[in-house]
């Protein structure tokens, strides 16, 4: 009888600590941005003009990103905070910016994103102009 209840005891405990291993929990491991990717911006406008150019992007744990900048501004760089969510990314750059290009070429406002391993994609169709779109890979 003795073995019995404590058999039970034992399956309870370890039905417990099964049970409380969230699989979000290691979404969330998996989906941590921190750290640096580097790929292809590009843009495709509504008028089938496409740019592409090399692009670096770093996270950190503080939600805080920086964008690289290219002379074209094909992309036009960006940094500051922000938010992840289930499948966007609200960017909330720091700048002060000239008016002489297009300011969606800026990482920021919200994007949608998806990850698989070390593949980031971010894109965003913006403004009825052009669809915008950061192909990267982690360092």
């Amino acid at each position: 009888m003795k073995n019995r209840i404590y058999a039970l005891i034992f399956f309870t405990i370890l039905s417990l600590t099964i049970n409380s291993c969230n699989s979000d929990d290691d979404k969330n491991v998996i989906e941590n941005l921190n750290g640096n990717y580097t790929g292809t911006f590009t843009v495709e406008y509504s008028n089938g003009d496409t740019f592409s150019n090399p692009v670096t992007v770093s996270f950190n744990e503080d939600n805080n990103y920086q964008s690289s900048a290219n002379n074209d501004y094909f992309p036009a760089g960006g940094n500051g905070t922000y938010e992840k969510n289930n499948s966007t990314i609200e960017y909330y750059d720091i700048n002060i910016w000239t008016a002489n290009f297009d300011w969606n070429l800026i990482l920021n406002g919200e994007y949608n994103y998806s990850i698989n391993g070390d593949e980031l994609l971010i894109s965003a169709n913006k403004n009825d102009v052009g669809f915008y779109k950061y192909e990267l890979t982690k360092e």
